[in-house]
């Protein structure tokens, strides 16, 4: 079950419930849940692939698969070494990321774009670059 702890009325029942547990004689396990990562992370991730797959010369599914996921990220996106039955590794979609993975997925995927592929992809606060961006992806969608 899921609480908010932010929530009165969750409190109350996420109380109830733990001592619902305490009191059975079965083991129970609490987790802890990440805030996973946010909606302005994820556009700024999809701009950035589109914006490396214009420059690059691939498709935006190529950039996200190969490149940020398997190349530069793989021990995020496969941290137990998990493969499917072609051998290639079982990725985790990046819906499932925390903020803080998102975060260090996209650095190293911005880090590892100009030190490897010489193409610079914009922070999120350069605007301007950001805006540019935009274009270019706009200007280039038949073939990303």
């Amino acid at each position: 079950m899921l609480f908010n702890p932010q929530n009165q009325y969750d409190i109350q029942k996420a109380d109830e419930y733990y001592k619902k547990l305490r009191n059975g004689d079965e083991p129970f396990e609490i987790t802890r849940k990440s805030k996973k990562r946010t909606l302005s992370q994820n556009a700024y991730l999809h701009l950035i692939l589109g914006f490396f797959s214009c420059e690059y010369g691939c498709s935006v599914a190529e950039a996200k698969v190969d490149f940020f996921k398997r190349d530069v990220n793989l021990s995020i996106f496969c941290p137990n070494g998990e493969r499917r039955k072609d051998g290639k590794p079982k990725l985790r979609s990046s819906a499932d990321l925390t903020t803080a993975e998102m975060t260090i997925a996209i650095e190293r995927f911005r880090n590892w774009s100009i030190s490897v592929a010489g193409i610079y992809l914009p922070s999120p606060n350069e605007h301007q670059f950001l805006i540019y961006a935009e274009q270019e992806i706009q200007r280039n969608q038949e073939f990303i």
